[in-house]
């Protein structure tokens, strides 16, 4: 199961990690590895879909598990900004999400707390505002961020930011032009 990017996993080769260490690891940390064997352990990529068309999403695409995931083949394992923000909603805003409410906040709480991307949304919100969002980056390209977002006073914005840069362009780059958006469309809504 080992593969690339493995901050929690590869320390504990030869040990056991919990269900519960395998979803921060993977929530907080992208951990690669942890992901696989939690996709493994609910059940496999059937299982996985099922939750997605369970939750009213009929886009979202997974194909594969890491690392071929992060290989571009067609419309394998994607999924719009669009469609991103509608799971986000269904997850942490509407009162029909099937998230248990000790569920909700253990996984808010690994997305405030994550220590990735502070160059991405993050890097384009004003200092006061709170951020619980998930990161992505993949192997040919494509640098995304996308979570919740409150201001000082009042509900939370919803905000997705996928990227793709051309092969050529740097991760600074990709995660710059995330931030730069981000501070753009903050402004547009009247947030600046």
């Amino acid at each position: 199961d080992m593969i690339n990017h493995a901050p929690v996993t590869e320390q504990a080769v030869g040990g056991t990690l919990t269900i519960q260490q395998l979803m921060e690891a993977t929530v907080g940390l992208s951990d690669n590895p942890a992901a696989n064997i939690l996709i493994r352990e609910l059940g496999g990529l059937e299982r996985l879909r099922a939750f997605y068309r369970g939750i009213g999403d009929t886009d979202t695409r997974v194909d594969r598990l890491e690392p071929e995931m992060n290989r571009l083949d067609g419309d394998k394992d994607t999924i719009t900004p669009a469609q991103s923000a509608r799971n986000i909603d269904r997850l942490f805003v509407r009162r029909d999400t099937p998230l248990t409410a000790a569920s909700r906040t253990l996984l808010l709480g690994w997305m405030v707390a994550t220590p990735t991307g502070p160059n991405r949304l993050k890097a384009g919100l004003p200092a006061d505002w709170r951020l619980a969002h998930k990161t992505g980056t993949g192997g040919y390209g494509p640098t995304n961020d996308i979570g919740l977002a409150w201001p000082p006073s009042g509900g939370p914005l919803i905000i997705t930011a996928y990227f793709h840069g051309a092969r050529t362009s740097t991760e600074q780059q990709r995660e710059a032009a995330i931030a730069d958006a981000t501070r753009m469309a903050l402004s547009a809504l009247g947030h600046a």
